[in-house]
């Protein structure tokens, strides 16, 4: 079976070989945002040849490609995910590291209405919200 990412680069007639095909699929079965090194990790179950300067390569060219996007949540490693058509903004929990994945419509708009009103249109746009868990009893936003 090919996976998402492995039948993006098909498409896109990149040469895929047997280390690169497990990449993408590793990439690809992947629900969180993992580093190069947790690729590495993940590859190697997989195909014990693999080493990290291949990972390495593999997820830049991907990258070049428009097939995976490069993510910096603020600990020093580069995460990469799929580069997919449709937008969504990330939370990131300090504390343990957990990245959520949402999408607000309200935060949207209010982007859309906050560019305009400085005298531009909107063509892109990332967000990030780092957070920690409320303690109980807590009311939320500290800032």
């Amino acid at each position: 079976m090919v996976s998402r990412i492995e039948q993006r680069c098909i498409d896109k007639g990149m040469k895929m070989t047997d280390q690169r095909r497990v990449i993408a699929r590793v990439l690809s079965e992947s629900s969180d945002h993992p580093d190069v090194e947790e690729v590495h990790r993940r590859s190697i179950v997989i195909d014990q040849g693999i080493s990290i300067a291949t990972v390495y390569r593999t997820v830049r060219l991907f990258e070049e490609a428009a097939i995976l996007e490069r993510r910096d949540f603020g600990d020093g490693r580069a995460r990469y995910e799929e580069a997919l058509e449709s937008h969504h903004d990330h939370l990131i929990d300090v504390n343990s590291a957990k990245v959520i994945e949402f999408h607000s419509p309200e935060i949207e708009v209010l982007q859309r209405e906050i560019v305009k009103r400085f005298g531009y249109r909107l063509v892109g746009h990332r967000l990030e919200l780092y957070c920690v868990p409320l303690a109980p009893g807590s009311e939320g936003d500290s800032e």
